[in-house]
Formats: C-alpha cells, sequence, structure tokens
C-alpha cells in the first residue's frame, strides 16, 4: 500500500468556481478564456489550457476555463449522447489542476441552446468577463446550433478587440486527441491507449456499494463500486489502483455480468492484491485507476475453475505492477 501525498491532490475549492454568470464578480479584471466541454481534460484540453494560463500571467489577467452543465449533447440530444469520461465534479477537479485562476460553469439550458454566437460574444465574453484573450482548439463551435467556429470567432476578436489564439492538435503515438478518441479507447477496453491521450490513467471516482458475499467465499478481499452512471471500460478483466481515503492499494478489477454466478447482475468488482486493514465506510470516497486489460471477461463452468482464473489473473497483474515499478 502507498500513501498519496496530499499536496499533489489539488481540490477544486482552491480556485473560485463560478456556477452562473450572475455569480462572477463585477470587478473581475482582464480575463483570458479557454472555452469547451473539457470532457476528460486530456492532454489536447491541457495545452489549449496551459496556453491561457501563461499568457495570463504574462499579462497580470486572470485565466478562467469555461465549461458547461450538463454536456450540451446530454441537453439537446439525450438519447444519443455520449457517457461521459469526467462527471461534473470531477472535471472541475481537474480543471483546477491545470492551474487556471477559475472555472466558469454555465448551465447548459434553453435559454444558452438558443443564444446566437454574437449574444455569446457580448454578453459572456465582453460584458461579464472582461475577455482580453481566447484559447481554443481548431474544431471549437458554439452559438445557436454551433453556428460559428473559430473563423467567426476571429472576426468578433477583431470588432470586440479579442485575441483568438487557435492551438495545434495534439497527437501522442500516432493518435490524434480528443475526446471522443478517448471515450472509444475507454468503451472498447484499451485503457492503455485512453491512459496516453489523457496523459494519466482513466479513473472512476465512486463509493463502496454493499456486496453480495462473492469476494468472501473466494476469500479475496474485495471491494464493490456504487452504481455509476458514466462512462466505464468494456467488459473485462483489469490491472487497477484503488485509492481509499489517500491509502493505495495494487487491486485487480472485474467489470461486468459476473455470468459464473447466477442471479448477481452487473457490478465493479475491485480485489485488492496488496491489502491491509482500513476503515471504510459507505461515504468514503474512492478512486479506482484502471491501469491495463487481462482478458475479456468470460462464463466459467463453476467457481472453483473462476477461483483458479483468478489466481492466474492476480499473478499476472503482479508482474504487471512489478514492471512498473521498475520503471
Amino acid at each position: 500500500m502507498k500513501d498519496r501525498d496530499p499536496k499533489t491532490e489539488v481540490q477544486a475549492s482552491a480556485i473560485p468556481v463560478y456556477r452562473a454568470l450572475a455569480e462572477v464578480p463585477p470587478g473581475i479584471g482582464r480575463s483570458v478564456v479557454a472555452i469547451g466541454n473539457f470532457d476528460g481534460v486530456h492532454r489536447g484540453h491541457r495545452a489549449i489550457l496551459s496556453a491561457a494560463v501563461r499568457q495570463a500571467r504574462n499579462l497580470g489577467a486572470r485565466s478562467m476555463a469555461i465549461t458547461f452543465d450538463p454536456h450540451p449533447e446530454q441537453f439537446l440530444r439525450p438519447e444519443v449522447a455520449p457517457r461521459l469520461l469526467t462527471p461534473i465534479p470531477e472535471r472541475i477537479r481537474l480543471l483546477a489542476s491545470t492551474g487556471v485562476d477559475a472555472v466558469l460553469v454555465l448551465p447548459f439550458d434553453e435559454q444558452l441552446a438558443r443564444m446566437r454566437a454574437r449574444e455569446f460574444v457580448e454578453q459572456v465574453l465582453v460584458a461579464t468577463l472582461h475577455v482580453c484573450s481566447v484559447h481554443e482548439g481548431g474544431n471549437f463551435r458554439f452559438g445557436y446550433h454551433a453556428e460559428a467556429g473559430v473563423k467567426e470567432l476571429q472576426a468578433f476578436g477583431e470588432e470586440f478587440g479579442i485575441e483568438v489564439h487557435v492551438q495545434t492538435p495534439v497527437r501522442v503515438h500516432g493518435l490524434d486527441v480528443s475526446s471522443s478518441a478517448v471515450r472509444a479507447a475507454v468503451a472498447a477496453g484499451d485503457v492503455k491507449r485512453a491512459r496516453w491521450m489523457l496523459g494519466r490513467p482513466f479513473s472512476v471516482r465512486s463509493t463502496q456499494a454493499r456486496g453480495r458475499g462473492v469476494g468472501t467465499r473466494l476469500l479475496v478481499p474485495t471491494v464493490n463500486l456504487a452504481r455509476y452512471e458514466a462512462l466505464l471500460p468494456a467488459f473485462g478483466v483489469y490491472a487497477t489502483r484503488l485509492t481509499i481515503d489517500g491509502h493505495c492499494f495494487e487491486a485487480v478489477t472485474n467489470v461486468g455480468n459476473r455470468p459464473t454466478f447466477e442471479g448477481v447482475g452487473f457490478g465493479v468488482e475491485t480485489h485488492i492484491l496488496n491489502f491491509e486493514p482500513i476503515e471504510i465506510g459507505d461515504e468514503t470516497p474512492l478512486e479506482l485507476e484502471f491501469l491495463f486489460r487481462l482478458r475479456p471477461e468470460i462464463e466459467w463452468p463453476s467457481p472453483e475453475a473462476l477461483k483458479a482464473q483468478i489466481f492466474k489473473d492476480v499473478a499476472r497483474a503482479k508482474r504487471y505492477f512489478r514492471l512498473l515499478d521498475r520503471r
């Protein structure tokens, strides 16, 4: 078990988080902003945000990340909206960790959905935030029916005296980094590729659920995650890292329906490898990091066959962690 350094755990409360335009102080001063959904806060997002932070410091201005809740697709097209990599509390925490001075979370509702691009620039960027510079990616769209892109934003910038900086796409290991690409990798169980694009392991934050006794019967210390509505990796078995109240454990996690046990149903079940007794309640926050996919989920002919496979999974995971420690 390893303890995490609390200094590295940036809390969203360390910076102002505004939940509406009305919460922004009138005397906020000049701002350098980046606007986006920022789902995953991946390497591409961080490049844009870092550029905004650097310029704000050079200008003596305030850097700010502007995001939306809910995700526009969840409001406009809920039936086809993707499951998100980062629910809003986690997204705010990750945005705070980039060094921005503040985060503005705009409620995406009917009023915002119908706001024309010019209105957004005039009311949000100019009148409220006193924006002097905007940093965006090349595929940025805004306004009613996504009517405007970076070219229109640059035209507004010339009109209102706002610099517009368009960042070049980020590529990692030959991959174009985007939220949709990360979501596709996670959904396919390719957590290694997702880690490349995120710049960190894909993780979920939740609490424990009441288990069904399966882990106890297998004599393996087990934590079951509570119901989780955001994106999870494809069904399978993974080498993972579980952090409980600052204490970090190596683990093996099964995501799936656990078909060997009739009626158990879907679950995210984590078997701790280097278990040490630790107090954990129903509301204790957990962070589960997915490091490497060991195998797909399989229905075994008996609990005994599953138990034998778990020993193999554990041995392979331990080899993975030994190699990880040598790097």
